[in-house]
């Protein structure tokens, strides 16, 4: 996530980062993949907010790699983020990038999307996320330019396949089943599950280790947990967190999280506690349990606050 309170100066170490990055932007070796499954590659984020030095690479990120095609699977946080994202896949296959599937609107899942231009891919994105660009794409980008300089920034590319339930995707015998969900993290969600190995790529419907980020709706994100974990799947790939964990059993802490956050902010506006002390007050029983939890439960609270006080 990117927190768009406090911008960022564009210093002398910033711009010396963010030429760094670009010059180290082809190295492969510096940029390390795991293979969860076989032909499934993810790049595991930092657990940080962005910064000029990890140039916003705080997501997970990856590929699938089929006979005939490749697919990304969210492309990064930056274009320095996708720049070296393509020279892992370069590294391992001179298959067509067909695909680049962005599951949702943030941009350290997205805006590394333009390192792939030149592949010409199928930009897939859920139904609602050309809306969202045009409300945020100008904004994330300014915060980038801030951040990393204008040629390390990136941006997000326009999506060319909308999703509006299912789609599927075939990469040559290898078959992705891509899912739009109702609003929940976001109102953009999508997950990827990948037939030929049983791997669920959650993105930011699951969050390990991590606090989750609420930036949809609190019920919607509860209700798309439960229709997931009905999905077998012999892994799960979230978008924060280890780049592999089992599933469903990995989703009990995020479920306990969210539950936790609705029912203090359902007390709390129960007994007329307004929106800025209960953003003090709930959630408290999960610190400790996630790393940055002081950075955002307050905010959950405020989006959980708003959406519950009209039940």
């Amino acid at each position: 996530m990117f927190c768009p309170c406090c911008p960022p100066r564009l210093t002398r170490r910033r711009l010396l980062a963010s030429a760094a990055l670009l010059a180290t932007a082809g190295a492969a070796p510096d940029f390390p993949m795991q293979e969860v499954a076989p032909g499934v590659f993810v790049r595991r984020g930092e657990d940080a907010d962005a910064s000029a030095e990890n140039a916003d690479a705080i997501a997970n990120i990856g590929f699938v790699i089929g006979r005939d095609a490749v697919a990304v699977i969210d492309p990064g946080g930056s274009g320095a983020d996708g720049l070296r994202l393509r020279a892992a896949i370069r590294a391992r296959t001179a298959r067509p990038i067909r695909y680049v599937i962005e599951t949702h609107i943030h941009l350290d899942h997205i805006f590394g999307a333009s390192a792939f231009a030149a592949d010409h891919p199928s930009v897939i994105g859920h139904v609602r996320l050309p809306a969202a660009l045009a409300a945020r794409q100008d904004f994330y980008r300014r915060r980038l330019v801030d951040l990393l300089g204008p040629e390390a920034a990136g941006t997000a590319l326009a999506p060319t396949q909308l999703v509006t339930d299912r789609q599927v995707i075939d990469l040559g015998g290898r078959v992705l089943e891509i899912t739009a969900h109702a609003p929940a993290h976001t109102d953009t969600d999508l997950t990827v599950f990948d037939t030929a190995t049983g791997t669920l790529w959650a993105a930011d419907l699951l969050f390990v280790g991590r606090i989750p980020v609420l930036d949809g709706s609190l019920t919607g994100w509860q209700a798309a947990l439960a229709t997931l974990k009905r999905r077998a799947a012999a892994r799960a790939v979230p978008g924060h967190g280890p780049v592999s964990v089992p599933w469903p059993a990995a989703a009990a802490d995020e479920e306990r999280y969210l539950a936790t956050l609705a029912r203090d902010v359902r007390a709390l506006i129960l007994k007329g506690v307004d929106i800025d002390a209960a953003s003090r007050l709930a959630g408290q029983d999960e610190r400790g349990q996630w790393r940055l939890f002081d950075d955002y439960n307050g905010r959950n609270v405020l989006e959980a606050y708003k959406e519950l006080e009209w039940e």
